[in-house]
């Protein structure tokens, strides 16, 4: 779910705004010298003049760092308080705990994988920040809208709901219904010498959702590790898209999944996990762009 600190992150900031754009509207409206001096006639002096290089010779006055120096030290503040006064959600610890996977977290990066084995194969769930990150509300809340406009109503022209909507919407808000972020998945199952299955598959409100399942008799184009590899993959057909197959044979892939760890509880952990690696990443940008300023 996005957290709230993500939230306030990107609160406007409405008076900066306001104020370059009264600099920029003061300075349209200043009258141009060159227009005052226009029936002058041109000298070659002039000319020469123009394009004098002795006022950009002298280095330049750090006016801002100071000021963006101190806002990125209570940026920092912000968080590290926040972050003393969290605990690790019991789905991470839970899952960290009892799960047969093994995690890999490289700090700077934005994937995270999980690795086991289940017999002679090796699973591989990877999964990315980059779908927090780069998370719109704003289509869901739109599709919510239009869902809400095709209400039935009822024989006296009242919507069957008696609350008005925005109220709904405001007390949805206020209570805590955030509206769990989609987080993508890309598991891949290798058997040596066999290929692989690439499976690519959402984790939303506790559920797997699976998307596509795919063979590759080469393991390395299930993975795309290289754009070499991730090209060669698309002209290979991998197999038909989930959706459109058997009901029974989708419900037996899905148990497929679920023997290898692919369950609800990897559902639940990935969105919960991904909340906590992208605020650790916000963390560190912080700390990295101030000491490049104070540098």
């Amino acid at each position: 779910m996005m957290s709230l600190r993500s939230v306030a992150r990107s609160a406007p900031r409405a008076i900066s705004r306001l104020s370059s754009t009264a600099l920029r509207q003061s300075s349209v409206a200043r009258p141009s010298t060159l227009i005052k001096s226009s029936w002058a006639p041109l000298r070659s002096s002039q000319f020469a003049s123009a394009f004098s290089t002795s006022q950009f010779r002298q280095a330049p006055k750090a006016e801002v760092d100071e000021e963006l120096s101190l806002k990125l030290d209570s940026e920092i503040q912000f968080e590290n308080s926040a972050k003393e006064n969290e605990q690790l959600p019991a789905s991470v610890k839970d899952f960290l705990e009892n799960s047969p996977f093994k995690l890999t977290d490289i700090p700077g990066k934005e994937d995270v994988t999980l690795t086991r084995t289940f017999g002679n194969e090796t699973i591989t769930v990877t999964f990315s920040i980059s779908d927090l990150t780069n998370y719109d509300s704003d289509d869901l809340y739109n599709e919510d809208s239009a869902l809400a406009d095709e209400e039935i109503e009822s024989p006296g022209g009242q919507r069957s709901s008696s609350q008005p909507e925005d109220e709904e919407g405001l007390e949805d808000e206020v209570g805590g219904n955030e509206t769990a972020v989609p987080c993508r998945l890309n598991v891949v199952v290798e058997k040596p010498g066999k290929g692989a299955l690439n499976i690519e598959a959402l984790a939303q409100d506790g559920q797997i959702l699976v998307e596509n399942f795919y063979y590759f008799k080469d393991a390395k184009l299930a993975h795309g590790e290289t754009a070499e590899t991730a090209h060669a993959a698309q002209d290979i057909y991998p197999g038909p898209p989930f959706g459109i197959l058997d009901e029974d044979l989708q419900i037996l892939m899905e148990r497929y999944l679920e023997e290898r760890g692919i369950t609800q509880a990897l559902a639940v952990f990935v969105p919960d996990y991904m909340d906590l690696k992208e605020q650790r990443e916000y963390q560190a940008w912080l700390k990295n762009v101030k000491e490049f300023v104070d540098a």
